[in-house]
């Protein structure tokens, strides 16, 4: 079993990481219709794209404390659970789809972070 500590580093981690890019994508999406430098331009005056730069790098610390207190084959598991979680913000907050693939894909991920967080150290 999971100590409480490492469980909340992790779940930091993943909030902060789902959140850092979803802001990406929204930074991403303010401006479609530009040319490339027009689209930069635009980018690096808003705030979403400054606000997953600090997501990021408030992650980074996040990571590297969750990788001093678990084994590296499992934080880097654990870490893929980032996929679920952004794939979910990415259909609520802009309605991206599920296709069938990434509903398996999901599920297997899903699946192994479940037996590594019950198969414990």
């Amino acid at each position: 079993m999971m100590s409480w500590e490492v469980v909340s580093l992790w779940a930091a981690n993943l909030v902060v990481d789902t959140a850092g890019q979803l802001a990406f994508k929204a930074a991403a999406m303010e401006a479609e219709d530009a040319t490339a430098t027009e689209h930069w331009r635009h980018m690096l005056v808003r705030p979403w794209l400054w606000a997953g730069v600090a997501c990021f790098a408030v992650e980074f610390v996040l990571w590297l404390a969750f990788l001093a207190v678990v084994p590296l084959a499992e934080g880097v598991l654990l870490g893929m659970m980032g996929i679920v979680t952004v794939m979910l913000g990415g259909r609520v907050l802009f309605g991206e789809r599920f296709t069938r693939p990434r509903l398996i894909g999901v599920s297997l991920i899903v699946l192994g972070v479940a037996l590594v967080g019950a198969g414990g150290n």
